[in-house]
C-alpha cells in the first residue's frame, strides 16, 4: 500500500491498518491473538463495514491501541488522537509506528519493562549428599492455552532458573558445584534467546541464542558450565529446555539440570584422624528453583498472560516443595 500524506482514507484501507495478516502487519495481528511471533493477547479493534464512514471514534480505539503497545514495549510512536469533525487522512507517521510495534513484538518485547518476578514457583532438592555419576531435575511450567503462553513470551515474559547448593559441611567437591551455580546466575528463557547473569568457569556448552521459539520437543542444550575447581575440571552443570508440542501448539516449557559428577571417585570414609573432612570426596544435595517473570498490565497492557501450573517432571530421588 502506498499512501502519502494527505489522502483520503477508504474503509477498506482502515481496516488494513487494524487487521492485516501481512506486511505491514496490523494492529490486531501484532497485538491480538496473533500467530508465530505476533500476538500480546489484546482485545480486537473492530473493523469498519465497506462504505461506513471511519469516524473519529474508529481512529482513536486504533490510536489508543498503538499507544498501550507503544508504552508496554517502550517504543516511540507520533500517531496521535483525532475529533469528530477533522479530515480522516493518512497520518504520515502510522504505517511506520504499526511497523515499528510489530517489529517490537516480534523481537520478544526486549525493552518492557512492565515486568513482576515471581517468588519461586517450585523447588526441587537431590534426596540426599553422596550421590554418583549425576544428579537430574525437571521442572514444568505450563499456560492454559498455546496462544497464552507465546503471549507471554512475545510481550517480554521469561522463565528463570537458578541452580545452588545445600550440604551439612562444605567439601572440595561441594565448593565446585557451589561455584557453578554462582557462575550460572539466574538462566532467563526468553522469546528468542536466554541469557546467564553469573560469570566465571568454563563455558563448554552455549545455546544462549535459543529462546521459546527455537525450541522444539527434544531438549536443546542451553548452557554448560565445567567447574575449574582443581581436581574437580570435570565436573559440570547443564541445563536443557524443550516443550511439549511444536509453538503455536505448546502449552508446557521443561526444563532439565543435570549435575555431573565426572570426577568418579569414591567419598572418603575412614575415621577422621587428621582433620579431614570424612565427606571430602562428597557430592552436595542439588537445588534448583524455577520462577516466572510475566509481562503485567503497568504500562499499556490491558491483560497478563500468567501461567496456569508447575510441575515435577523428573527426580525420583529427591524432594520438591
Amino acid at each position: 500500500m502506498a499512501y502519502s500524506a494527505g489522502d483520503t482514507i477508504l474503509d477498506d484501507e482502515y481496516n488494513a491498518f487494524v487487521n492485516n495478516s501481512s506486511d505491514p502487519f496490523g494492529f490486531n495481528h501484532f497485538a491480538g491473538t496473533g500467530s508465530t511471533i505476533y500476538g500480546l493477547g489484546e482485545s480486537a479493534i473492530a473493523t469498519v463495514s465497506a462504505g461506513d464512514t471511519v469516524a473519529a471514534s474508529s481512529w482513536n480505539s486504533l490510536f489508543t491501541g498503538l499507544d498501550n503497545i507503544a508504552n508496554h514495549t517502550n517504543t516511540s510512536i507520533t500517531s496521535s488522537s483525532v475529533s469528530a469533525g477533522d479530515t480522516i487522512a493518512i497520518r504520515s507517521a502510522l504505517i511506520s509506528d504499526l511497523a515499528n510495534l510489530a517489529a517490537a513484538v516480534a523481537a520478544g518485547s526486549t525493552n518492557a519493562t512492565a515486568l513482576t518476578t515471581s517468588s519461586s514457583l517450585q523447588t526441587i532438592t537431590t534426596a540426599s549428599e553422596g550421590w554418583d555419576s549425576t544428579a537430574t531435575h525437571e521442572h514444568s511450567i505450563t499456560w492454559a492455552t498455546a496462544d497464552r503462553m507465546r503471549h507471554f513470551f512475545n510481550a517480554g515474559g521469561k522463565v528463570r532458573i537458578v541452580t545452588s547448593t545445600t550440604q551439612s559441611s562444605t567439601s572440595p567437591k561441594d565448593q565446585a558445584y557451589i561455584d557453578l551455580g554462582a557462575a550460572l546466575g539466574n538462566i532467563d528463557i526468553g522469546a528468542h534467546a536466554t541469557t546467564r547473569s553469573g560469570s566465571g568457569e568454563s563455558l563448554t556448552t552455549s545455546g544462549l541464542a535459543n529462546g521459546f521459539h527455537d525450541l522444539g520437543t527434544s531438549y536443546t542444550s542451553l548452557i554448560k558450565l565445567t567447574t575449574d575447581n582443581a581436581n574437580y575440571t570435570d565436573n559440570n552443570i547443564e541445563l536443557f529446555a524443550k516443550l511439549n508440542a511444536a509453538v503455536g501448539s505448546a502449552v508446557t516449557l521443561v526444563i532439565k539440570m543435570v549435575a555431573t559428577d565426572g570426577a568418579n571417585d569414591t567419598q572418603f570414609d575412614s575415621g577422621n584422624t587428621s582433620g579431614i573432612a570424612v565427606d571430602i570426596k562428597n557430592t552436595p544435595k542439588m537445588v534448583t528453583n524455577i520462577f516466572a517473570i510475566t509481562p503485567n498490565t503497568n504500562e499499556g497492557l490491558t491483560t497478563s498472560p500468567t501461567h496456569a501450573s508447575v510441575g515435577n517432571e523428573g527426580n525420583a530421588n529427591g524432594t520438591t516443595t
